[in-house]
């Protein structure tokens, strides 16, 4: 063999081995979210990554950035849409702003009284017909997952509407929880979750509603000196992924990657309860905040004031989407 035909040879064999190498290469999935990585969302996005990683054989590789490492809770979604990330578990308010503010119904307050109904409204025709309305959005919803019901934080006690006159609360963008602030007299405050700690500590904001996982792990109660367990809303989130890359995924391993994320929210969910009873007996113990229950009484007082929030919300929101889990509450029994 003379030297231009070794050459050739050698220069085709190169190019065979990388087109190998590339085709050999695993789909890379990069999975942004904002809270810290032992949280029970964190937590559940990291045995996603396993499970997937193991049923596709090496064909997935999954990497999770947690704590805004990527991107901002106001960023993530502008990265997904343009590629940047390919999946991400934003809080479901965060879809207002992409025009889809039906998503806000997850925080009007008092609008899901038990798990039960949120599970009826989640895993039932309600819950996909808000993921078919991203699909427009060029996103595809894959699953919702728990953070669990909000309480309130402050640096007074809070016990009756009156007590919130005039407080900063911080909030995630969403006009609902901007309306249920202001129904209590409140200044509300829109801020990146990475900020809230800051704020509080350095009194930028007076308090917060917050699930208790989170007042734990970002250690707010550190910054704050009463928590008030109202349990007056729920926090929830929305797994998604980038409808231009799973549409280009095979149709088998669409559905290897469903089966390991269902395994993951039922794993979430289940965590995510767990930890807030937890947590409350946690945060206690650390002796930084005054953790009490609200008594019938105000429990009744705060409902009374915010459940018109509700008719409020309902040319923002969609007066059939509120109908429709009104609806399911009555399947069970309840009334609004």
């Amino acid at each position: 063999m003379d030297r231009r035909t070794f050459l050739a040879a050698s220069a085709a064999a190169s190019l065979l081995s990388s087109r190998r190498s590339r085709a050999q290469a695993p789909i890379v999935i990069k999975f942004s979210h904002v809270v810290a990585g032992h949280t029970p969302k964190g937590r559940a996005a990291e045995r996603f990554k396993t499970l997937a990683e193991q049923r596709s054989g090496g064909r997935v590789k999954v990497d999770v950035y947690p704590n805004s490492q990527l991107f901002k809770d106001g960023e993530e979604l502008e990265a997904l849409q343009l590629g940047g990330v390919q999946m991400l578990a934003p809080s479901t308010s965060k879809f207002g702003p992409l025009g889809l503010a039906q998503f806000e119904l997850f925080d009007l307050p008092y609008i899901f009284p038990n798990r039960e109904l949120l599970r009826r409204v989640t895993n039932g025709q309600v819950g996909k017909d808000l993921f078919q309305s991203l699909v427009g959005k060029g996103i595809i919803g894959l699953a919702y997952w728990d953070n669990g019901f909000k309480v309130m934080s402050a640096n007074k006690p809070l016990h009756m509407p009156a007590d919130y006159r005039g407080l900063k609360m911080r909030i995630k963008s969403s006009k609902v929880l901007g309306a249920q602030m202001r129904a209590l007299g409140c200044q509300p405050q829109v801020m990146a979750f990475s900020e809230v700690y800051q704020a509080m500590q350095t009194g930028v904001v007076d308090g917060s509603e917050n699930t208790l996982p989170n007042l734990w792990t970002q250690k707010f109660y550190e910054v704050q000196k009463y928590i008030a367990l109202s349990y007056h809303g729920y926090d929830g989130y929305a797994v998604i992924v980038q409808k231009k890359f799973w549409d280009a995924l095979p149709a088998e391993l669409r559905a290897t990657l469903g089966k390991a994320m269902q395994e993951a929210t039922d794993f979430e969910n289940e965590l995510s309860l767990q930890e807030s009873s937890e947590d409350v007996a946690k945060i206690k113990a650390a002796s930084r905040a005054q953790v009490y229950e609200l008594t019938a009484e105000e429990q009744a007082a705060l409902r009374k004031a915010l459940l018109p929030v509700h008719k409020q919300m309902e040319s923002r929101i969609g007066k059939n989407w509120i109908e429709a889990v009104y609806k399911e509450a009555a399947a069970t029994g309840f009334t609004y």
